[in-house]
C-alpha cells in the first residue's frame, strides 16, 4: 500500500473508469503496489451518503421512511420489511383514502398515508385522474360523486374495485361488500351522464339567464344523492377485508392476522423471517408464522408426503420444507392462513434462506407456562429447584412444546424472559401444580386472548 504524503489539484478532468480481468491491484513504476485505488473513492462516496441518510432517519424519520416506501412501491418484499421498520419506529401507517392519499406515500404528523401508486390494477392514468377531480372540485362525497366526476374510460370498473377493496372508501361508506355491489348501477349512472355532458344537455339551462344559476350549480353538485344503488347487503367479515387487502397491496394494511400475537412473538420467537438471512445454517428457532401457500408433494424415492409452504410474520416472508417424519405428524395443520408457532433448522439451497420446520402447534391452541420472579427474592436453591421442576416435566427429547416464561418486575411494568426450549414442558398445568406446590408463583395463560 503506498502512503499519500501529498495531493495537488488538477482542475476539472476526464474521469474514466479502469477494467482489469484478473489483478485490481495497480503496479507503479517503483514496484510498489497501490491496492484498489478505484475502490477507495466509491467507498468514500458510499460513506458520505450512509451518514445522509442515517442523519435523515434520524432527525426526518417519517419523512425518510415515506420516501423510500415510495422508492420501493414496486417491491412487495421491501415494503413489507419497511412497513415493519416503521412499525418498530412507532410510525403507523395509515390505509389508502380516496380524500387524502396522493400519488406517494405521505407523511402526515407521525403516520404515513399509504399512496396509490402502490395499488395494483390502479393506473398512473387512473390516479392523476382521482387527483386532478379532488382538486377541482373538492372531496368525494360518495362512489357515485366520484364516478360523476372522473372520467370512467381512465378509471375503469377495475381500478374502482381495487380501491374499495383495500378500503380507499371506508371513510365514506365502510361497507365495502355493499360498494362492489353498488359498483354495476352506479358506473352506468356515471357513464350516462358523461354522455348527458358531452351532448350539452346538463348545460342547456345555462344559455337563458343567470337567475337560479347557483340553484342550477348546486343540484349537478348533488346529482350523486340521486344515483341508483343495489339493495343492501352487510359488510365483508374482517377475515375476507384482510385477504383482498393482501391481494392487491401485498400485505395487510388495516390489520394483520399476526398483530394480536405481536407480544409474545416477541418473546417466543426473537428471530424475525427478515432476519433469517443474519443467522448461521443449522441455527435451532421456533417462529410465530402465518401460512400463505401449502404445496403437497411426494418424495421420488420412496413416494412419500411431505410438503412446501410459504409463510409470513409481521417483518417479512420466508419458505419451509417439511419432510414427510414431520409431514405424518403436522398435515392437519398445514392449512392456507394458518397460525402457527413452528420450530425449525435454519438451511441454504441454491443461495436461498428457508427454514426446516421440525414441529409445529397452532397459536389459538398453545399455552405458556408463566413463572413470576423478583431478583431480589430469589436465591441460587430457588432457581436450582425451579430448574429441576422444568427438567422433571419437560419430557423426552424434541417433544416438549410448552414454552415457559418468567415475569419479571420493573419499574414500569412486567418484562417477559423467554427460558430455553430445553425446559420448555409437557403439560402446563401439570407444571403449574408442581411449581406452586413447591412455592413457585405460576400460572399458565394462552399465547392470544380471546
Amino acid at each position: 500500500m503506498v502512503k499519500i504524503i501529498s495531493r495537488k489539484s488538477l482542475g476539472t478532468q476526464p474521469v474514466y473508469d479502469i477494467g482489469v480481468k484478473s489483478d485490481h491491484n495497480f503496479i507503479l513504476a517503483n514496484g510498489l503496489v497501490a491496492s484498489n485505488c478505484f475502490n477507495k473513492s466509491h467507498s468514500t462516496a458510499y460513506g458520505y451518503v450512509t451518514y445522509q441518510t442515517a442523519y435523515l432517519k434520524a432527525n426526518y424519520p417519517v419523512e425518510y421512511m415515506a420516501a423510500l416506501l415510495t422508492a420501493s412501491s414496486n417491491s412487495t418484499d421491501k415494503i413489507q420489511k419497511y412497513i415493519a421498520t416503521c412499525s418498530t419506529m412507532g410510525i403507523e401507517i395509515l390505509p389508502p383514502n380516496i380524500n387524502r392519499s396522493d400519488f406517494d406515500f405521505t407523511p402526515i404528523s407521525n403516520s404515513i398515508l399509504f399512496g396509490f401508486s402502490a395499488i395494483r390494477n390502479l393506473g398512473d392514468g387512473a390516479i392523476n385522474c382521482i387527483i386532478k377531480a379532488r382538486e377541482t372540485g373538492g372531496e368525494f362525497k360518495a362512489l357515485a360523486d366520484l364516478c360523476d366526476r372522473v372520467d370512467l374510460r381512465t378509471l375503469n370498473r377495475r381500478g374502482l374495485e381495487a380501491l374499495v377493496y383495500c378500503g380507499a372508501f371506508d371513510s365514506i361508506q365502510p361497507n365495502r361488500q355493499q360498494l362492489i355491489k353498488d359498483l354495476d348501477p352506479v358506473i352506468s349512472w356515471g357513464q350516462d351522464r358523461a354522455k348527458d355532458r358531452e351532448s350539452g344537455q346538463l348545460n342547456i339551462f345555462d344559455l337563458f339567464g343567470n337567475s337560479n344559476s347557483e340553484q342550477d350549480q348546486d343540484q349537478n353538485n348533488n346529482a350523486w344523492e340521486s344515483a341508483p344503488t343495489a339493495p343492501p347487503v352487510s359488510d365483508f367479515s374482517r377475515q375476507e377485508k384482510l385477504n383482498w387487502e393482501k391481494e392487491l397491496l401485498g400485505f395487510y394494511v388495516s390489520d394483520h392476522p399476526l398483530k394480536s400475537a405481536r407480544p409474545v412473538a416477541q418473546v417466543l420467537s426473537p428471530v424475525s423471517l427478515a432476519e433469517l438471512g443474519d443467522q448461521k445454517k443449522g441455527t435451532t428457532l421456533s417462529a410465530i408464522v402465518m401460512l400463505t401457500e401449502v404445496k403437497p408433494h411426494l418424495t421420488k424415492k420412496n413416494n412419500e408426503r411431505m410438503a412446501f409452504v410459504q409463510m409470513e410474520d409481521l417483518t417479512g416472508q420466508a419458505e419451509g420444507v417439511v419432510f414427510p417424519k414431520t409431514y405424518e405428524k403436522i398435515s392437519s395443520l398445514l392449512q392456507a392462513d394458518s397460525r402457527l408457532i413452528i420450530w425449525a433448522k435454519v438451511d441454504e439451497r441454491d443461495e436461498k434462506i428457508q427454514l426446516i420446520i421440525e414441529d409445529a402447534e397452532l397459536i389459538e391452541s398453545l399455552r405458556t407456562v408463566v413463572v413470576k420472579l423478583n431478583p431480589k427474592e430469589v436465591t441460587t436453591s430457588h432457581l436450582n429447584q425451579l430448574k429441576s421442576i422444568l427438567q422433571k416435566h419437560s419430557g423426552k427429547k424434541h417433544q416438549a412444546k410448552v414454552p415457559v416464561l418468567a415475569s419479571i418486575p420493573t419499574p414500569q411494568q412486567y418484562q417477559f424472559v423467554r427460558f430455553d426450549s430445553k425446559y420448555w414442558v409437557q403439560d402446563d398445568q401439570v407444571t403449574v401444580n408442581a411449581l406452586k406446590a413447591s412455592g413457585f408463583d405460576a400460572r399458565t395463560a394462552p399465547v392470544i386472548r380471546s
